[in-house]
C-alpha cells in the first residue's frame, strides 16, 4: 500500500492523503521507478508525477477539443465580430 500524507510538495501543502492498495506486479513497478538510482526519491513522488502527466495530457486533449471546435465554428460561419481592445486585455492579463 502506497500513503500520501499532508506533505509539502513544490511549494504547496497537499490537503489530503490516499491510500492505494496494488497487486505485486504494479507494487514492483512503482518500487523500480523510485528510490536509489531513479528521479523519484520516495513512491509518493512517482505516483504524483504519473498523476500530473495524466492531467496534463487530458487538459492537452480538452484544450485541443476546443480549439478545433473554434475552427469547425469559424468554418461554418458561427463567429462574431470582436469589437473590443485586443492589445488592452493582453496587458491587463500579464499583470
Amino acid at each position: 500500500m502506497i500513503g500520501v500524507s499532508n506533505e509539502l510538495m513544490r511549494g504547496k501543502l497537499m490537503a489530503s492523503s490516499l491510500n492505494l492498495s496494488l497487486t505485486d506486479e504494479l507494487r514492483a513497478f512503482v518500487d523500480s521507478n523510485s528510490g536509489d538510482g531513479t528521479m523519484f526519491a520516495t513512491p509518493s513522488e512517482f505516483v504524483r508525477h504519473l498523476l500530473r502527466e495524466k492531467k496534463e495530457r487530458q487538459d492537452a486533449e480538452a484544450a485541443r477539443i476546443a480549439i478545433l471546435e473554434g475552427y469547425q465554428d469559424a468554418i461554418s460561419g458561427r463567429t462574431v465580430a470582436f469589437k473590443g481592445n485586443l492589445r488592452g486585455l493582453m496587458q491587463k492579463a500579464k499583470k
